[in-house]
């Protein structure tokens, strides 16, 4: 059996678990690597990330490289004596770093690659409407997610679930997934597969601010799945216009109506508790959103304190 030494990559909520998973079952961290600090928010307080946060309450060496060719930083990287490193979203990493330990790198990813490479698979799969996605363990190499696969895992995507929903399902399953690539590894029985070239691929782009724009005139199922593939964050936005000015809204929730109607794409219809959008081949009914400067509530705590005027529409 491999005793290991392992260096751990990763920033966000989703690297927690799965590097939580690491010390449950007592392998040998040496050191974790996560983004800088830096100021956030509307108040730019300095804010540390979720894998530092956890890191210091484990009293784990951690690391933190502007620049991950900068020769301090290397020394330091190889000074901690890993055999291996485990790559939780994380970002790019030079050949000079994922080639130094004796066991590779390896990173976890969201989605059944080679499908839906790139910074937000569990997004995009949702917005796209699939059935199923899960997660892929890789040894990296010097493209993006397209190293040859140690194991994979499939889940299903029910039509109801949001990205935050998948999210947590996906990380659950990425901490088991990563624990049985580990073993493999220990016992030296790790068999990859390269990734099939396919003209069919769906790519997972960074998302932005124009990714999020609602256009109320596609089709009722492709709204839906942009809405729920954004919730709950950055969320799906949309512009009200209830005066002459619009203000722009954030929506979170809907359920789709399919029903005929004559109205125009974007109307409103509404009463003290719902509110419905018209939409091609029916309504999506607003569950949940967001007013400009106010938290997110339900659609019927809104309507206690909004006064929408018949001529109302989204847009």
């Amino acid at each position: 059996m491999t005793d290991l030494r392992i260096v751990f990559m990763g920033t966000p909520e989703f690297a927690v678990t799965i590097l939580d998973s690491l010390l449950q079952q007592n392998y040998t961290v040496v050191g974790v690597i996560t983004a800088p600090d830096k100021p956030a928010g509307r108040g730019r307080k300095v804010h540390t990330s979720a894998i530092k946060q956890y890191a210091e309450a484990k009293n784990l060496p951690i690391l933190q490289p502007t620049n991950l060719k900068n020769p301090e930083f290397l020394a330091q990287l190889k000074s901690l004596k890993a055999n291996l490193q485990i790559i939780v979203a994380f970002r790019m990493l030079p050949k000079v770093v994922w080639q130094m330990p004796e066991y590779g790198t390896f990173n976890l990813h969201a989605s059944l690659l080679p499908q839906y490479r790139g910074a937000a698979p569990i997004n995009w799969a949702i917005i796209n409407g699939e059935t199923e996605t899960g997660v892929t363990t890789f040894f990296i190499d010097d493209k993006i997610d397209t190293g040859e696969i140690i194991l994979n895992s499939k889940i299903a995507i029910t039509k109801e679930e949001n990205a935050g929903v998948l999210h947590d399902k996906l990380m659950h399953l990425g901490a088991d997934l990563v624990l049985k690539t580990i073993k493999l590894i220990e016992e030296n029985a790790v068999n990859t597969k390269k990734q099939a070239d396919t003209a069919a691929l769906k790519l997972a782009y960074k998302i932005h601010k124009d990714t999020c724009k609602i256009d109320w005139s596609q089709d009722i199922n492709t709204t839906y799945n942009l809405i729920r593939g954004l919730s709950p964050y950055p969320a799906a936005w949309t512009t009200l216009y209830n005066d002459d000015a619009g203000t722009t809204i954030k929506i979170y929730a809907t359920e789709i109506e399919n029903t005929v109607h004559n109205l125009e794409i974007g109307s409103l219809v509404f009463d003290k508790k719902t509110i419905k959008v018209a939409v091609p081949n029916g309504y999506l009914n607003v569950l949940e959103l967001q007013l400009s400067g106010k938290r997110r509530m339900k659609t019927i705590d809104v309507l206690n304190g909004l006064q929408l005027k018949e001529t109302a529409y989204l847009s």
